[in-house]
């Protein structure tokens, strides 16, 4: 099946031998290659730019409106799109003050910030590449990035960060200079810079020599390097294209209903690292695109802050990944909580209409009940207030997606959470929903002149084709050639369908397919869902059997997060401890469940078990045993990405011993 339906000349043009567009092939594993652009004919298809193109044409027409917001101790410091594209272009003559070669890398490391996106933009203006390097990044890691990208300049916040870099600038023959731009300096090193001292530099270097360098740049070159942790193997390094940014925040920009000024300024809260590509396709790319302001959250935004910063700058667009639209939930039930009885019960009567509402806007039955608009005075408008998400009729999940709980809880409140679907590899984005396209699980429709296609009728391999499609690896022609076949087509890894009306639904990774000893493949996310769905108060179910006889499953259930370190508490969430007392138990902590074997929890997980089961497809879909962890997965344990994809080759491993207790009798 293939979304988008492909028009006939282009069908025939994909069975034929690829014909080299000026030489160039689709893809290039080369710093300085350029790659023939997957341009449809049939399709109204925007003139290739450059970054710097898009920047200046945005602050050429939007000049004097706010561009970036950031809290400091006596207010917020804005810049406007003027004064944002001058400090780019004074960051980018003093990346050439200091050395910086073209097709070499400056690293940025640190939380988001104006001086992230000035960066950023500037080394891409300035000839080189942007490479956002994580926070969380090891010295190690960021010695393999840095050596990979040939990095010239590395860019970081605090002296935390610069302390990684000191480790091992000894063995980085590229590295030339490093700048701090928050805190004040407590290193003295040669070559080291503060963020003023930095963009002084620039004042010495001509306007017509970074003109020059602007002026030399082609869409189908490298500005920008992404990089992948993989499970064995040093990191990917994803090389993104002027085309790949610019196209992309186009046909994004153009398949939602963000306002534009003078009618309207979008106004976003940019908390999710940058260096993740789907956060930098939306803050950065898409609000430059239409002029939006970005406001940027506290660094402590993940460990609470966060909604007391969307409470101040009110966003009319939101971006959430799994776990925060769970923190957010945990935020309204303790709000409900708080409430008196009376107020719970209106609650729980508006809910109930607000999903069954919503529901049937997704049949296409746009029947509204006289009192939904009750319900909204009452209800929905309180808890989006409370969220501070008021003015926001834009909401979207970045990861996978959202547990059917956490999904209907925010549907029942008239806050549809949109799913979108998108790899790095694809510039972040390739298909997502609107309040126009929405059907529950799906990730929406490709973006406009893509495509989408799937090898079997029903679920199987996931293939994509459009100007999002990434350039290859760095210095990796054996995988980029994996990756992506002659006719353009780039081959995700990921399994799923399209519905007749070419919604895309993701059911998985092709990686993560079990194979047990009889042959049988099974796929692990959907019975792992269905486990949650009768087990509540389970956060993580993680099926294994490869190469075993049967299924078995590791479960974690909801525990509270310290906020300072991202490490799962002992305490459980409020909700699971109302559950509990729903089966009255006492229990309040997960040492009270495993440590005193709770009878009532225990039979609980047992007759959820037993439920899954009676939906199997097949006898060897069912689970034959369980263990309860002794704590629940969190990015900083290492079991999750950081849009909380579970690693399931980490977990293999860290749980070993509870993986083989389950076979120890089956000779396994």
């Amino acid at each position: 099946m293939t979304s988008n339906k492909l028009p006939r000349p282009w069908k025939e043009r994909a069975h034929q031998p690829e014909k080299k567009a000026g030489g160039h092939r689709y893809w290039t594993t080369k710093r300085d290659g350029e790659v023939r652009l997957r341009q449809d004919d049939s399709f109204p298809y925007e003139t290739p730019l450059t970054v710097h193109d898009m920047v200046m044409g945005t602050a050429t027409k939007y000049a004097n409106y706010i561009a970036l917001g950031s809290k400091h101790r006596h207010g917020w410091h804005l810049l406007t799109y003027i004064e944002l594209y001058e400090e780019c272009r004074r960051a980018a003559k003093a990346f050439l003050q200091l050395g910086l070669q073209r097709f070499h890398g400056v690293g940025i490391m640190g939380f988001n910030s104006e001086e992230w996106v000035i960066a950023s933009i500037g080394a891409i203006m300035a000839g080189g590449f942007s490479v956002g390097v994580s926070s969380t990044s090891s010295p190690k890691v960021c010695q393999v990035i840095a050596e990979s990208s040939e990095m010239n300049i590395f860019v970081v916040d605090d002296d935390r960060q610069l302390q990684k870099v000191i480790q091992i600038r000894g063995c980085l023959k590229h590295l030339k200079a490093i700048v701090q731009y928050k805190e004040k300096i407590q290193s003295q090193l040669r070559n080291l810079y503060s963020w003023r001292a930095f963009l002084e530099l620039g004042d010495s270097i001509p306007d017509d020599v970074l003109n020059q360098v602007i002026d030399s740049q082609k869409p189908n070159q490298c500005c920008a390097l992404i990089y992948r942790l993989v499970a064995t193997g040093p990191p990917k390094a994803i090389m993104l294209s002027h085309d790949n940014i610019t196209w992309t925040t186009w046909a994004t920009a153009q398949s939602l209903p963000y306002k534009h000024p003078p009618e309207g300024q979008e106004v976003l809260v940019s908390y999710l690292p940058l260096s993740y590509m789907a956060a930098q396709i939306f803050d950065m790319w898409v609000t430059i695109s239409v002029a939006g302001a970005l406001y940027f959250a506290q660094p402590g935004a993940l460990k609470g802050s966060l909604v007391d910063t969307l409470r101040e700058v009110r966003p009319t667009t939101f971006y959430g990944v799994p776990w925060i639209w769970e923190r957010l939930l945990d935020n309204l039930k303790t709000s409900q909580l708080a409430c008196t009885a009376f107020r719970r019960a209106v609650d729980k009567w508006a809910m109930g209409l607000g999903l069954e509402t919503n529901r049937r806007r997704m049949l296409r039955q746009v029947y509204q009940p006289l009192c939904f608009g009750l319900a909204r005075r009452l209800a929905f408008n309180r808890a989006r207030r409370v969220l501070g998400l008021h003015r926001c009729p834009q909401l979207f999940n970045m990861g996978l997606g959202l547990p059917q709980a956490t999904r209907n809880y925010f549907l029942s409140l008239d806050m549809p959470v949109f799913e979108l679907y998108g790899l790095s590899e694809s510039s972040g984005v390739h298909s997502l929903s609107s309040q126009q396209d929405f059907r529950l699980f799906s990730c929406g429709k490709s973006l406009p002149g893509t495509y989408t296609k799937v090898q079997k009728q029903e679920s199987g391999d996931i293939h994509i084709w459009g100007r999002n499609v990434f350039m290859g690896y760095l210095d990796d022609e054996a995988t980029t050639q994996e990756r992506v076949d002659r006719h353009g087509w780039m081959h995700t890894g990921d399994l799923g369908f399209l519905d007749p009306e070419d919604f895309l639904y993701v059911v998985g990774s092709a990686r993560d397919l079990i194979t047990l000893r009889s042959g049988e493949k099974i796929h692990p996310n959907p019975i792992e869902e269905r486990l949650k769905k009768y087990i509540p108060i389970v956060h993580y179910a993680v099926l294994v059997g490869q190469g075993a006889p049967y299924l078995c499953v590791l479960l974690t259930l909801k525990c509270q997060v310290n906020t300072d370190t991202g490490q799962p508490r002992d305490m459980l969430t409020s909700e699971a401890i109302a559950l509990c007392r729903q089966l009255r138990s006492p229990s309040t902590r997960l040492s009270d469940i495993i440590d005193e074997e709770d009878p009532a929890v225990v039979e609980f997980i047992r007759q959820g078990i037993v439920a899954a089961n009676a939906e199997a497809t097949s006898d060897s879909a069912r689970i034959v045993k369980w263990a309860l962890l002794e704590t629940d997965f969190s990015v900083a344990g290492g079991e999750l990405g950081m849009t909380t994809k579970l690693k399931r080759a980490v977990v293999a491993k860290m749980y070993q011993a509870e993986i083989e207790s389950f076979y120890k009798d089956n000779n396994y």
